[in-house]
């Protein structure tokens, strides 16, 4: 009898909080969800509004009626492998909580190698675009580090930028970043000390070979580039920077991991130098970077 079945009768006090983690652990795994047991843990804890220590306390606790209807279908979403964060609509990134929702990309750990580079080369105070804002993880994250900094943060996506806001109030640096709608293809009128951004990379031969978490739920927009290489964005980015950036400035872009060669010849061409390629702590390329001289 299946979860469902079980917990629509009159005897959900059956159902305390620990057999209801083991079964959903089971029932992700089936599902081939990644770290079930994980997922499972949040989910609940968010659900009961408890952290996962509250829930470890709680494992005795039965469950009612009212509380098994408000997880039952969070269950079957994440189980139909709708992503974990849209469900319980935060994740972190940078060591910092973020709203998301499908509107936006889930920031991803390795992202943070983007934030990493921007840090090393913002000795003095400047201006900084973020080309793709989405969640604005990275250029708030970059403004609760950088506090004499101005950041803009530029996406085509109008609900997106809503997202952004929210999170920039959240982080209490709205006053300090500067939310605009716009396409990477044109730039804002303006002169950079750095430019970031973590374009859509993902080329459509590769498409279908995508966790569904990722094909079926994130914004498509986000992710997959117009060419079949998916270098078209990095080719409109490398072609602006000359006149987007100040003298010494840089041009930093999340990559894929085959993409490394592509990207430093396009910034080599438009006349970007000391050209770098940083790998992710897994030991792939994840970050190409070019100065303007």
């Amino acid at each position: 009898m299946s979860f469902t079945q079980q917990t629509t009768r009159n005897d959900s006090d059956l159902w305390t909080l620990l057999r209801l983690l083991r079964w959903s652990t089971e029932y992700f795994a089936g599902k081939g969800v990644g770290n079930p047991r994980l997922d499972a843990e949040l989910l609940l804890a968010h659900c009961l509004d408890l952290d996962r220590v509250g829930l470890y306390l709680n494992f005795d606790r039965p469950l009612s009626a009212a509380e098994l209807d408000r997880i039952r279908p969070l269950i079957k979403r994440r189980g139909q492998r709708e992503p974990l964060q849209y469900l319980i609509g935060r994740t972190e990134f940078w060591s910092l909580e973020f709203e998301v929702s499908p509107a936006v990309l889930i920031p991803r750990a390795d992202t943070e190698i983007l934030v990493e580079e921007a840090l090393a080369r913002a000795d003095e105070p400047g201006l900084l675009l973020d080309v793709g804002t989405g969640s604005g993880a990275i250029a708030i994250s970059l403004a609760t580090e950088l506090p004499h900094w101005r950041i803009e943060g530029l996406d085509i996506s109008v609900a997106a930028l809503e997202v952004a806001k929210r999170n920039a109030v959240r982080h209490s640096v709205l006053d300090r970043v500067n939310l605009l709608e716009g396409d990477l293809a044109d730039l804002p009128q303006q002169q950079y000390d750095l430019i970031v951004s973590n374009p859509p990379y993902i080329a459509a031969a590769e498409w279908d070979e995508l966790m569904p978490e990722v094909r079926c739920f994130e914004p498509q927009g986000a992710l997959l580039a117009a060419d079949e290489e998916g270098i078209d964005c990095y080719r409109k980015l490398a072609t602006q920077a000359p006149s987007r950036l100040k003298m010494g400035g840089w041009l930093l872009v999340e990559i894929g991991c085959r993409q490394a060669g592509a990207v430093q010849k396009l910034f080599a061409e438009s006349g970007l130098q000391d050209l770098f390629v940083r790998d992710d702590y897994a030991g792939n390329p994840r970050v190409v970077g070019g100065c303007f001289k």
